[in-house]
């Protein structure tokens, strides 16, 4: 059995492109173990480097942040890890960091699969050994590399006969999981076999932790950039989707930076058949096409911004370019697999071929017809200050004050009891004085949708503005003596922009659902969908000015020519 020893200067060009499978951020955890007496082997999964605990001691002896076993063993100890995904191994990093003395001599190293459900033994005979025994030495990182395993998603860890390893970490490539069908899902995530392939520094944290499961425990397991002092300056990091895929929207999550998220972002995407020399080819020369342009980003928490340029275009890369620096958490990139579209168009193809030409006659006016209509799905996203930016303000409370926009005034109030955030919209209105228009609150009654398909998508077909004024609504709830409000009750918010017609530009059909502890200001003129509300009756506090008489000035509405343009909301 052939294996590599890889001197540590080598790492970044021998494992760069892998995938440490058996990290704990990706769900890697201790099966069992022979013995753990002096320190537990879990620590062998964490992902910071092991610190030095030189001078501390514990009820059984000196602490150490790694694996030891008692002394004596007449044959050898075992640990065994389930790995966070399934996939081939190529090498390992045996680390007897702060182990001198009592370091593990000599391990060698087992794989198998199995069912996720089904915990192997030390015994089961499909260990299969992948790497032979082999000395190690004290306090110093051992890196090998071997020829790619097959599909394993256990590994057991042998040391001969005791002693302490301080880290173990296996790297290879994950057997990605797809859904079979469109199904929309992450294609940047790493179990979908996303990967970071660029980046232009990760001075504090890694760009590979953007595609991680969950949202993290602090900064240190996000992507952070060193502070940057030139004028126009930028970072990006650059991402291979898990499959080509078809862009929907994506999810940009500022988790854990409060005061070092960048200012704003925007991304863009490339579609690639052969694989690219990222250290030769400059990104700017390069087909990028953009998805998203440049937005506003806020502090500790998650945004979503529904993407551009994405219809009927796969793509197999994509760029997301922060201004001018900072840190990101996460970054979700949701589609569909463009393998899968394109098999379905052309069995579709195939199928209706012969159908088609036999009724061609008989349906060639209605087929034209058909033919002029635009049809386009509109994601429903969760509603968030910066996307809703263009469209006017979001109004709303925030538990931690660290993730309010950036430039909140927020004071304490009510003797401490309370705090207020202030000015998160002002009134506007431009009527003529002649109009003699008036500010008031309105109260309305809000039936929920019932126009859903099983599928869960509804049509857009009536949108309406206020050409003379901004227009707020709170949430109430169910209203009294129908119980207290639910918060998970939700509402639809739909907005446009204006056209060069003076009617909605339907490309910036924009929807977001809220929650009850979020209210919307419409921006004067922008058009959006009538209140609509999801899952329950609720009433809705609104404040305007108006004249009051009932005419267009007030509110304009306009039904959309479906037979044209159809726009369909796909629900959360």
């Amino acid at each position: 059995m052939s294996f590599e020893r890889v001197p540590l200067d080598k790492f970044a060009e021998t494992f760069a492109a892998t995938t440490e499978l058996s990290s704990v951020a990706l769900g890697g955890r201790i099966v069992a173990v022979s013995d753990e007496f002096f320190a537990e082997a879990f620590h062998l999964l964490l992902v910071e480097p092991a610190p030095s605990m030189k001078g501390q001691f514990g009820p059984n002896g000196a602490l150490f942040s790694g694996w030891e076993t008692r002394r004596h063993n007449p044959a050898y100890d075992w640990c065994i890890i389930q790995l966070g995904t399934t996939g081939t191994v190529i090498g390992f990093d045996v680390d007897t960091a702060n182990f001198s003395g009592n370091e593990a001599p000599q391990v060698s190293i087992d794989a198998l699969y199995a069912p996720p459900s089904e915990e192997p033994r030390v015994d089961d005979p499909r260990w299969t050994e992948v790497f032979p025994k082999t000395d190690m030495g004290p306090d110093s990182r051992h890196l090998f590399k071997i020829a790619p395993t097959s599909r394993v998603n256990y590994v057991k860890l042998n040391m001969y006969p005791d002693g302490g390893i301080g880290r173990f970490r296996v790297y290879g490539d994950v057997a990605p999981v797809h859904p079979e069908d469109q199904t929309s899902f992450d294609l940047a995530h790493i179990f979908a076999g996303g990967r970071v392939v660029h980046t232009s520094d990760q001075h504090f944290g890694v760009g590979a932790n953007l595609i991680l499961p969950g949202r993290g425990k602090d900064m240190g397991d996000g992507w952070e950039t060193k502070r940057s002092r030139a004028k126009g300056h930028n970072d990006w990091v650059v991402i291979k989707l898990g499959t080509p895929g078809f862009l929907e929207h994506v999810e940009i999550d500022t988790a854990h930076f409060k005061g070092n998220f960048p200012e704003s972002g925007e991304m863009h995407a490339l579609y690639s058949e052969i694989d690219i020399d990222w250290k030769a080819q400059s990104t700017a020369n390069l087909e990028w096409t953009p998805v998203l342009p440049r937005t506003k980003l806020g502090p500790h928490r998650q945004h979503y911004f529904q993407l551009e340029n994405v219809e009927d275009t796969p793509y197999t890369h994509v760029k997301v370019t922060i201004h001018p620096d900072g840190g990101l958490k996460r970054v979700r990139v949701i589609g569909h697999r463009a393998d899968i579209a394109d098999s379905s168009a052309k069995h579709l193809t195939e199928s209706i071929e012969e159908a088609t030409k036999t009724m061609a006659t008989i349906l060639s006016s209605k087929t034209s017809a058909c033919a002029s209509i635009k049809k386009t799905t509109v994601p429903v996203l969760p509603l968030t200050p910066e996307a809703f930016a263009a469209f006017g303000e979001v109004i709303q409370a925030y538990g931690d004050h660290t993730s309010a926009p950036k430039g909140t005034r927020i004071t304490p109030a009510n003797a401490g009891t309370a705090s207020k955030f202030h000015k998160l919209s002002l009134l506007s209105q431009t009527y003529a004085p002649e109009a003699k228009a008036t500010a008031g609150i309105s109260v309305y009654r809000c039936k929920p949708l019932k126009d859903v398909t099983a599928e869960g998508t509804t049509d857009l077909t009536v949108l309406e503005r206020h050409s003379f004024t901004n227009q707020a609504f709170i949430p109430m709830g169910r209203g009294v003596g129908e119980g207290l409000p639910d918060p998970a009750e939700r509402y639809l918010v739909v907005v446009a922009k204006n056209g060069e017609n003076d009617h909605p530009d339907l490309q910036t059909v924009r929807a977001f659902v809220a929650s009850t502890a979020q209210g919307v200001v419409y921006n004067t003129g922008i058009w959006h969908q009538p209140m609509t509300v999801l899952d329950k009756a609720l009433d809705f506090a609104c404040v305007e000015t108006q004249i009051g008489d009932g005419s267009v000035a007030d509110c304009e509405i306009l039904e959309l020519d479906v037979s044209a343009n159809q726009i369909t909301l796909k629900l959360p």
